[in-house]
C-alpha cells in the first residue's frame, strides 16, 4: 500500500489542545498528540498546509490522511501499547508495557547505495517516505526559539575565542532567515553585536520581526549597510535583515570592502531544491523545482559555490568564518568550487562546540503542555535555584524570559549536561505533582545533542580518532533511550545536512507527577547525555574521560 505524497489541502488550521483536560486516555500519549499537532501550528510551522516544519521539507506526517490516523490512535492508545510510525505514516499498534515507548518513529531512512536525493524524491512522490528533518517529524520542534540557545551558544563561543567575551563592537554577515537560522539574529544581539542577516523571502524576514528575533528589515542594500555599520561603531547591538541572495550579497559586500568580522549561513542549503538560485524569483521557485529537479540543483550549487567561495575570501580578509551545518561546503564543492576553497573554514562543532560535546552538554528543552506561559516562568526560576553557580545558564535564561517570543505551546530550552538534566526533569516532575504547574511537562532535545549523531559534515566533523562517519553510536543512543523509559523515540537521516549525511536520533520525556515517570526520568535523562560522553570517551577525548571518571560512567575499556 502506498500513499499520494502530502500536498496542500487548503487551509487547516491546527493547534494543540491547552488546560489539563485529556483528549488521550494519559499524558504520555497525550503529550506526544499536543507535540504533534504544536509542530503543524501556524505559529510555529513553516507551511502547516503541506505539513511542513522547517528546513524547507521537514514534515511532521506523510499526509493528512496518516496524520489524521496518528491522531485517532493516539487518543485510543492504551498504557501497555506503542505505535510505530514509518516516515510519516502510522503502520502499526503492538502490546508492549508501561515502560516501553508509546511511539518508536523512523524518518527517512535509506541502505546505503540509495541513500542519495533523487532515489529519495523518487520514493517520496511514490508516497513511500517523508524527510523528517531532525525535529519536525519527532514532535519536538518548539519553534526558532529551539535552535535559539545553541546558536546564543554558538555566537557566546565565538567571542570568548576571537573577541574577548563580547561580540560588541564586531559586525556578523549570515544568510537564511528560516525556522533555524531565523534565530540567528536574536542569538548575535543576545552577545552584544551587530548582524546583517540576508534571506530571499521578505516574509521570513517580516515574521521574525514580529516575533522579536529580527530588529529591523529593508530591501536596499546600501540601507541596510548604513545601519549596520553605524551601530558598530556605537558598539550598540543590533540585527537587520535584507531581502536578497546571499549568492549576489555576499560577493557584493566582500567587493565593497565593508568592515564584516564574523561571516556564517544558515540557509536550506542541505536541500539544494530549498536553496533559491541567483536569477530564480521566489515567485519561480517551487514551480521551476518541481519541473526540474536535477536542472534545479546545479543552479542552485553554483550559487552555493559563488557564496562560499565570496565566504572563503572573508577568511582571507581576516574575519572569523564557519559552517552553520547545513552542508553548504559540500554542495558548493559539487557545484565546481575547488575542495581546499570550498572547505577552506571550519564547521561549528569542531570550531567551538566540541568542548562542550566532551562532557555531555547539549539542548535540554521542555514544552508547557499546559499552555500557560506561567508554567514556563516557573520552570526558568526551577532552573536558577538548581544551577545557582551557572553564571551562564543564568544569563541565558533571564535573557529568555525577557525576549523569547512563544510559538505555539510555551517552552524553553537550556544547554544541560551529563549528570545535570534529570535534576531538572526530576524537579519539573515534583513541581507537577505539587500543583505548582498546572499540567505535565514534555522534555525532550534537539537531534544535535552530544550522543546522537553521526555527521561528518557537522556534529562528528574531524572527530580526533577518524570515526566521524561511523553510525553506530546514535543507533545506540536510540536503542538505550528506548530500553531506558522514554515516552517516545526517533531515529532519523538525513536532517540538517541531507540525504546521505548523517543518521541522529531524539527522545522526548513526559513529566507527568507520577512516581513511575520519576524513575524513568532518572533513567533517560542521565542516560541520554551519558552516550556523548561514552561516544567522545571512546574518540580520546581528555575531558570526556574526565567526566566520566569523576561523574561514574562506566566505560569499560577505561576499567582495564
Amino acid at each position: 500500500m502506498t500513499d499520494a505524497p502530502a500536498t496542500s489541502s487548503g487551509p487547516r488550521t491546527v493547534r494543540a489542545a491547552r488546560g489539563s483536560e485529556l483528549t488521550a486516555k494519559s499524558w504520555q500519549t497525550e503529550a506526544p498528540l499536543r507535540m504533534l499537532m504544536n509542530n503543524l501550528d501556524p505559529e510555529v510551522a513553516e507551511r502547516p498546509d503541506d505539513l511542513i516544519v522547517y528546513g524547507g521539507t521537514g514534515r511532521a506526517a506523510r499526509n493528512w490522511e496518516s496524520f489524521d490516523a496518528i491522531v485517532r490512535t493516539l487518543e485510543d492508545l492504551e498504557a501497555d501499547e506503542t505505535l510505530l510510525v514509518q516516515s510519516g505514516k502510522p503502520v502499526g499498534v503492538f502490546r508492549t508495557h508501561e515502560w516501553a515507548p508509546r511511539v518508536l518513529i523512523a524518518n527517512s531512512n535509506l541502505v546505503g547505495d540509495w541513500a542519495t536525493w533523487p532515489e529519495f524524491r523518487r520514493l517520496e512522490q511514490q508516497g513511500l517516505t517523508m524527510y523528517g528533518q531532525m525535529t519536525a517529524g519527532s514532535w519536538i520542534y518548539i519553534g526558532t526559539q529551539g535552535i535559539l540557545q545553541g546558536t546564543y551558544e554558538t555566537f557566546g563561543a565565538v567571542a570568548a575565542k576571537r573577541f574577548g567575551g563580547s561580540l560588541a563592537g564586531t559586525l556578523t554577515l549570515t544568510g537564511g532567515c528560516g525556522g533555524m537560522g531565523g534565530a540567528q539574529p536574536l542569538a548575535v544581539t543576545m552577545n552584544e553585536g551587530v548582524v546583517l542577516i540576508v534571506d530571499v523571502d521578505e516574509t521570513r524576514l517580516a515574521r521574525r520581526v514580529e516575533h522579536g528575533y529580527l530588529d529591523e528589515m529593508t530591501s536596499d542594500l546600501d540601507d541596510a549597510i548604513a545601519r549596520v555599520l553605524a551601530a558598530k561603531a556605537a558598539r550598540t547591538p543590533l540585527s537587520v535583515g535584507l531581502v536578497g541572495n546571499a549568492a549576489t550579497v555576499f560577493p557584493e559586500l566582500l567587493s565593497r570592502g565593508v568592515a564584516i568580522d564574523i561571516v556564517t549561513d544558515q540557509t536550506s542549503a542541505h536541500d539544494p531544491l530549498s536553496y533559491l538560485p541567483e536569477g530564480v524569483s521566489v515567485a519561480e521557485w517551487h514551480e521551476l523545482a518541481a519541473a526540474d529537479p536535477e536542472g534545479f540543483t546545479e543552479r542552485a550549487r553554483a550559487s552555493m559555490a559563488r557564496q562560499v567561495q565570496a565566504m572563503a575570501e572573508f577568511q582571507d580578509a581576516g574575519a572569523e568564518v564557519f559552517d552553520y551545518g547545513n552542508s553548504i561546503r559540500r554542495e558548493a564543492e559539487l557545484g565546481g568550487l575547488a575542495h581546499d576553497r570550498a572547505f577552506a573554514f571550519p564547521g561549528f562543532v569542531p570550531a567551538y562546540i566540541r568542548p562542550l560535546f566532551a562532557e555531555g552538554k547539549g539542548p535540554f528543552r521542555w514544552a508547557a503542555l499546559s499552555g500557560d506561559p506561567a508554567d514556563i516562568a516557573a520552570t526558568d526560576r526551577a532552573i536558577l535555584e538548581l544551577f545557582p553557580d551557572d553564571e551562564h545558564l543564568r544569563r541565558w535564561i533571564t535573557q529568555a524570559g525577557e525576549k523569547v517570543h512563544f510559538e505555539g505551546l510555551p517552552a524553553r530550552i537550556c544547554w544541560l549536561g551529563y549528570q545535570e538534566r534529570h535534576l531538572a526533569g526530576l524537579k519539573f516532575n515534583e513541581m507537577v505533582a505539587s500543583g505548582e504547574l498546572s499540567a505535565p511537562v514534555a522534555i525532550g532535545r534537539d537531534h544535535l545533542d552530544s550522543g546522537s549523531v553521526a555527521s561528518p559534515y557537522r556534529e562528528t566533523e574531524a572527530m580526533a580518532d577518524g570515526s566521524d562517519a561511523i553510525a553506530d553510536w546514535p543507533l545506540l543512543n536510540a536503542l538505550l533511550n528506548t530500553a531506558s523509559g522514554a515516552t517516545w523515540v526517533s531515529i532519523h537521516h538525513g536532517g540538517g545536512v541531507g540525504i546521505g549525511r548523517s543518521i541522529h536520533a531524539g527522545q522526548v520525556i513526559v513529566a507527568d507527577g507520577t512516581e513511575l515517570a520519576a524513575e524513568k526520568i532518572a533513567r533517560v535523562l542521565v542516560n541520554d547525555p551519558g552516550t556523548g560522553v561514552m561516544r567522545h570517551v571512546d574518540a580520546g577525548y581528555d575531558r570526556a574521560i574526565e567526566v566520566a571518571r569523576d561523574r561514574g560512567l562506566r566505560v569499560p575499556m577505561l576499567e582495564a
